[in-house]
């Protein structure tokens, strides 16, 4: 039932009228119903857009993504979607505008047929969240292994992807909340420099780290919805050059988990006798000092945007955090059965930007642009593990956080762009490869990408759907 066709091909066949978008949607609402609400029972799809199907015969099919079907995350505002970031306190808010990112997706001719669940609230609510569970959505599955994580905190994304429900998905990262389901679901995933895409209409935690940024199964794919959100060219034809990147190995940049680590060294020795320059950097892992701080910056952040948000968009009736964690606290049986809130009160405790909070933000940024501007000299970009496999979800006991490299802290301190695209499958489950390039470097980026994917041949994973 599953559907691999890459997107490049689905719009060829469009534009060569052997397909049309009504066909594509009305096979993507069939998987949908057969694969995640049925059946294997996938819940990566949150919500479905009432009127995909009409949308679908309204579309110009000579448009770039000549109206095949597209899902978006859950915390990106279009119409006819919840935007609820997984939280039953904005369920009665609707959407009254595209965000820019729905409009840019519209105008290139997607059809945005739903939400992708996700961890609630982007995984800023407790330190016993489970990634891929929200009270709207339920639990996302892994496609590969059903009582696995899905990663987070875009899960329904990478899941809905690489369970070949749709071949192209909004996600969006704060710290490798794209990375970590392209890694642990067997896909492609670009967090592109923050700021490159506008975040108007998206549900925030962070301003300083927040960035959306497209998921798909092949790097070129990924690259062709990049061109949209970012509203951009050059980077699908960066996905077809022949670009021999110079590439910086980090050798920290491993996980505790030996498949996982023999894979990146395999994938480093194919890199090199396809005749690409390696050079091995010692970067020394963080102190956790940079971790605590990196925490408290984003719920500053957190105590500020989101309060500026809410009250855009909900008005008075839910207009601070200090709101939503009352509203769950009236909701508990719903809202808290699984785990609590403590981040949340940790930021009404920290308040939002003063000095403490500017001491925090300095000594990040000092720490990772120094460490990354030592190891992109003389490189085009940077490579490492990402994550483990995934691990088992488990219901208001956490997410086992151990098995994630460091890859992802530096550049999401900084905002420099990270890809993540399949390593290799381990123990039955797919790893992916890191990829790190230099702020508005996404051409690079993507190039670089392309030329891996190529060398490493691993092609279009799928997935083995195991109950």
């Amino acid at each position: 039932m599953s559907d691999f066709t890459s997107a490049i091909d689905q719009i060829e066949l469009v534009h060569q009228g052997k397909k049309d978008a009504q066909e594509l949607t009305i096979e993507a609402l069939a998987r949908i119903d057969a694969i995640d609400r049925n059946g294997y029972q996938l819940n990566s799809i949150l919500a479905l857009s009432f009127d995909a199907l009409e949308n679908s015969e309204k579309i110009n099919p000579a448009l770039p993504l000549a109206g095949i079907p597209v899902v978006i995350k859950d915390n990106v505002e279009a119409i006819g979607l919840p935007a609820s970031a997984g939280s039953l306190a904005l369920r009665d808010y609707p959407v009254k505008q595209d965000s820019t990112i729905a409009r840019r997706l519209r105008m290139a001719g997607a059809n945005i047929i739903g939400a992708t669940n996700l961890s609630e609230w982007a995984n800023i609510r407790s330190p016993e969240s489970t990634s891929g569970w929200s009270a709207l959505g339920g639990l996302t599955a892994n496609p590969w292994k059903h009582p696995h994580s899905a990663g987070g905190s875009s899960s329904g994304s990478g899941a809905a992807i690489a369970a070949g429900l749709v071949a192209l998905a909004v996600g969006s990262e704060t710290d490798g909340s794209i990375v970590c389901p392209a890694s642990l679901n067997g896909c492609v995933g670009i967090k592109p420099t923050v700021g490159s895409i506008p975040r108007d209409g998206m549900v925030p935690i962070s301003s300083s780290q927040d960035s959306p940024g497209p998921m798909a199964r092949t790097v070129a794919d990924t690259a062709l919805l990049l061109e949209v959100m970012m509203s951009a060219r050059g980077f699908v034809s960066a996905s077809n050059a022949d670009f021999s990147p110079t590439i910086g190995f980090v050798k920290s940049w491993t996980t505790n988990h030996d498949g996982t680590n023999a894979l990146l060294m395999d994938a480093v020795s194919k890199l090199s006798a396809a005749g690409l320059t390696i050079v091995e950097i010692d970067a020394p892992a963080p102190d956790d000092s940079v971790g605590l701080d990196e925490f408290h910056v984003l719920l500053h952040e957190l105590h500020d945007d989101l309060g500026e948000y809410l009250s855009q968009r909900c008005g008075s009736s839910l207009s601070s955090l200090a709101d939503v964690v009352a509203f769950n606290r009236t909701h508990s049986d719903s809202e808290l059965q699984y785990f609590g809130q403590e981040y949340f009160d940790l930021a009404l405790e920290l308040g939002g930007r003063g000095d403490e909070y500017l001491a925090k933000r300095k000594r990040n940024v000092d720490w990772a642009s120094g460490m990354l501007g030592k190891a992109f000299t003389g490189v085009d970009v940077l490579i490492g593990a990402t994550y483990a496999p995934a691990w088992l979800s488990n219901l208001g006991g956490s997410d086992d956080h151990s098995g994630a490299s460091w890859i992802t802290t530096a550049p999401s301190i900084t905002g420099e762009p990270v890809g993540c695209l399949p390593m290799g499958i381990t123990e039955g489950l797919p790893v992916g490869l890191g990829i790190v390039a230099p702020a508005y470097e996404e051409e690079v980026l993507v190039a670089s990408m392309a030329r891996i994917e190529k060398v490493l041949d691993i092609g279009i994973l799928q997935p083995s759907f195991i109950r």
